[in-house]
């Protein structure tokens, strides 16, 4: 990856980071508020209900202490308990409870037993166990109709002024629609009410005085679920909140999807209405539309996007403006550095600016031009080092047979002042002794002018495997008896650009060192395989090996490990590899045999 892709990568993230982090900040907040907003409305709501629930059950005892005030009720309590008979007052409290405004009365006499219904006209002669226990407040209680349905009222429960034994009113008002049309409610906020009633109708007396007793109801019954307008939409969401709170009697708070969009998600609160032994009789639902929050969040979160569109725009700007004014000259330094590597110390790179990297381009100039004005000075004196090592390694050579022939001289001048015979004898010893230095002496200086007068190689089209095998047959039988010669060569093709005679030359010359390293004995293998996009041929032994010394100078002219050798061999053969435009190395240890490692560019078919 390239600076200037990581500089936009690393921009580009930056930037959507930053906005990713306020976006997400920001809805949280907007959430958390307008949860906070939700929760006082509903507690707010909840403080009207509480007082709105106190003025109606207030509004009921006062109803009802008035009517027990009043002279027809005292009328009608006193002929009943005096005469016994109900038929004439059987409708009184139908007429009671709409001079009232009540939706339900009744009056018990003091035996327990209905007098008169309001509701349910029949139900005289039936006892009301709740008009026998006068409570000082008003309270919930469901109260059976003659449909075979209940309904949940607020009661309250008086003895009639006057009268004894006593005659009781019990009367109060329906919990239903028209309750809740009366509740104070905020903007976008709807309450609805579910009755815990028994969903077949009543068949008796009897069964409706137990059905207040029975356990809460395990299934969720939409239809009961009743607001302002009638059966709430999406009741069946209503479920699980509403059976929590009809279960635990605590009023708990959800959120609650209607439908797939999250605009029509609402926050409900259920609010448990219990009667006076605890059992809870109904739920009051408060639901909250969060549409508004919605919306808010989904604008904030398009202006996100928006912001993060843009930053990254203004990234992939800024980050090419960057690699204008950074990755460019980087690149341009990159380059010069690699021509500098390549040979070419010529090389410049413009200098802009007065920047750091105006700095570094301004030393890069000048180290190339201090490498050009020394280059020279360089060359100069590595050429006069190499030729005082081949003077001295010469005259090294070069003084072993002169020593000879001088003794030979002087001492053929000594034997002139012998007899004829011995002259004679001592003549033609020196003149042989003359003659194998003065031999000597030109295989010294012919080795020496081969090694100056290298000849350009003559390049061919040559498969490796066939340069090997001609090194196995030349070389399989003429090995010494204690030393093996093996082949290891790679089936595909291996194809090079080389002269045969000198690529041959240069192997043979390796084999016979390999040969040479192995007095006692031993293998040499020569194997051949491709490596990527050259060709390595190894020549290996397992001689005595060498030591790292002698792994640094083993390719110095005049350089031998061997007691008779001239040191030109491998000189010769890196001269061979390096006309070929490949490399030779040496893989050794001491007691571990040795490696010649010579890489050639494999030719393009």
């Amino acid at each position: 990856m390239s600076l200037r892709q990581k500089l936009l990568l690393l921009l580009s993230l930056t930037v959507a980071a930053a906005v990713a982090s306020v976006a997400w900040t920001v809805l949280v907040r907007i959430r958390h508020v307008f949860d906070q907003r939700d929760q006082e409305e509903t507690a707010l709501f909840v403080a009207q209900f509480q007082r709105e629930f106190q003025n109606q059950s207030a509004g009921v005892t006062d109803t009802l202490s008035r009517l027990a005030e009043t002279d027809r009720a005292r009328f009608v309590a006193t002929e009943v308990t005096q005469s016994g008979d109900l038929a004439p007052y059987l409708n009184e409290a139908r007429t009671m409870a709409d001079a009232a405004h009540l939706d339900f009365l009744e009056m018990v006499g003091p035996t327990g037993d209905v007098i008169s219904s309001a509701q349910w006209p029949a139900r005289f002669g039936y006892p009301e166990p709740a008009a026998m226990s006068p409570k000082a407040a008003s309270f919930l209680k469901r109260e059976d109709l003659p449909d075979g349905t209940s309904a949940l009222g607020l009661f309250f429960v008086t003895a009639i002024d006057g009268v004894n034994p006593p005659v009781w009113l019990i009367g109060g008002k329906k919990l239903d629609q028209g309750f809740l049309a009366d509740l104070p409610v905020a903007p976008g906020m709807t309450v609805a009410l579910y009755s815990d009633a028994p969903s077949t109708p009543v068949t008796n007396t009897a069964a409706s005085n137990t059905s207040s007793s029975a356990p809460p109801p395990s299934a969720f019954d939409p239809p009961r679920l009743i607001g302002v307008d009638g059966v709430v939409p999406n009741a069946a969401r209503y479920e699980n909140l509403v059976l929590t709170a009809l279960r635990n009697g605590q009023q708990s708070s959800s959120i609650l999807y209607l439908t797939k969009r999250r605009e029509d998600s609402i926050s409900v609160t259920a609010l448990p209405l219990k009667d006076e032994s605890g059992k809870v009789l109904a739920v009051l639902t408060v639901a909250i539309s969060r549409s508004s929050m919605v919306e808010a969040q989904q604008h904030i979160r398009a202006i996100a996007y928006g912001v993060a569109s843009t930053g990254i725009l203004l990234a992939i700007v800024f980050s090419l403006w960057i690699a204008a004014r950074v990755s460019r000259p980087i690149e341009e330094l990159a380059r010069a550095s690699e021509a500098v590597a390549a040979g070419n110390w010529e090389v410049s790179v413009p200098e802009r600016g007065r920047d750091d990297l105006a700095l570094l381009a301004r030393s890069f100039n000048h180290m190339t031009a201090q490498l050009v004005s020394q280059r020279e000075r360089l060359v100069q004196t590595e050429r006069v080092a190499a030729w005082r090592e081949l003077a001295r390694r010469l005259a090294h050579e070069l003084k072993n047979p002169l020593f000879p022939l001088q003794l030979t001289v002087e001492n053929l001048a000594r034997s002139r002042q012998l007899p004829q015979a011995e002259f004679d004898e001592v003549f033609e010893e020196s003149t042989k002794t003359l003659g194998m230095e003065i031999a000597n002496l030109k295989t010294i200086i012919g080795r020496f002018s081969d090694f100056s007068k290298m000849p350009r190689p003559q390049l061919e089209a040559l498969d490796a495997a066939a340069a090997v095998e001609r090194i196995r047959a030349l070389y399989e039988s003429a090995c010494p008896p204690n030393v093996r010669l093996l082949t290891d060569v790679a089936t595909e093709p291996m194809p090079l650009d080389a002269d045969p005679e000198m690529l041959h030359r240069a192997l043979s010359n390796l084999v016979l060192n390999a040969m040479d390293a192995m007095p006692d004995g031993g293998t040499v293998t020569v194997s051949a395989r491709p490596v990527e996009d050259t060709i390595e041929i190894r020549v290996a032994d397992t001689g005595a090996g060498l030591t790292p010394e002698e792994c640094e100078r083993l390719f110095t002219p005049y350089y031998t490990t061997k007691q008779h050798g001239t040191g030109l061999g491998l000189a010769i053969v890196q001269s061979v590899i390096a006309d070929h435009a490949g490399t030779i190395a040496v893989d050794s240890r001491a007691g571990g045999g040795a490696t010649f490692i010579i890489s050639l560019p494999k030719a393009s078919v």
